[in-house]
């Protein structure tokens, strides 16, 4: 469901992403980590399709992502960290406008509407200036017009910033859901989140894949600590 393949990006002489492979299989919540600046942003952005890889490949359900940019998008639900939002748009006009922008039929937006309203926890913020939303109001924003067409594939960086400890589990509970029949791929630097939703975990530095297994697996390398494991694997 997600391919990168010897993915590559780079800023003239600096490889935010260094010849990187793996495979995500249907039904995988994967977390991603990494130290700030070791190319997982980088990386989300290339699997998205809002930046074309230097080399390498990326494929969203079989389509590649720089040849097929709009069809790989219809299978895709994308949450960046401090995703753009429109302030002064309500949270009821940015999901119509974001449904009208791909093609959903009205009867099928309004059922959506009501699916992301519930998922989300918007019935108090549907008709609330976005721009007066504190962060955390926001983010589950953000994971409303990600969840809004019913993507096969969702890709959250990020998804509990700025969230307090009921709407984290509130997300941890969604993400588990939606993890049954979707295929996710989750950044996060907080690494209590990753024994919550994720069933694997993948790490990079410095731009290349230092680690592909199970968070028991991941732990374990840390003689059982999380953040042992993270160091140990960070740090030459």
């Amino acid at each position: 469901m997600i391919e990168a393949i010897d993915l590559c990006k780079h800023y003239g002489s600096f490889a935010a992403i260094d010849h990187l492979t793996f495979t995500i299989r249907r039904g995988e919540v994967v977390a991603f980590l990494g130290p700030n600046g070791a190319g997982k942003s980088t990386t989300m952005k290339v699997l998205s399709g809002y930046l074309a890889p230097t080399a390498g490949s990326a494929r969203l359900c079989g389509i590649d992502v720089v040849r097929d940019r709009v069809r790989a998008a219809e299978k895709l639900g994308y949450l960046p960290e401090n995703g753009p939002l429109y302030p002064e748009m309500t949270p009821r006009e940015l999901l119509r406008f974001f449904g009208d922008a791909r093609g959903m039929s009205r009867g099928r937006l309004a059922e959506r509407l009501d699916f992301v309203t519930q998922e989300c926890d918007l019935h108090e913020l549907l008709d609330k200036p976005i721009g007066t939303c504190s962060k955390g109001q926001k983010q589950r924003v953000g994971m409303a017009q990600a969840l809004l067409h019913d993507p096969e594939v969702m890709i959250l960086d990020e998804p509990t910033t700025g969230l307090d400890p009921n709407q984290i589990r509130h997300v941890r509970e969604l993400v588990k859901r939606l993890g049954q029949t979707r295929t996710i791929l989750l950044s996060t630097h907080i690494l209590q989140e990753v024994e919550a939703m994720a069933g694997r975990v993948l790490l990079v530095n410095e731009g290349r894949l230092a680690f592909d297994g199970t968070p028991a697996e991941f732990k374990a390398r840390g003689g059982g600590q999380m953040d042992q494991a993270f160091h140990s694997l960070t740090h030459a």
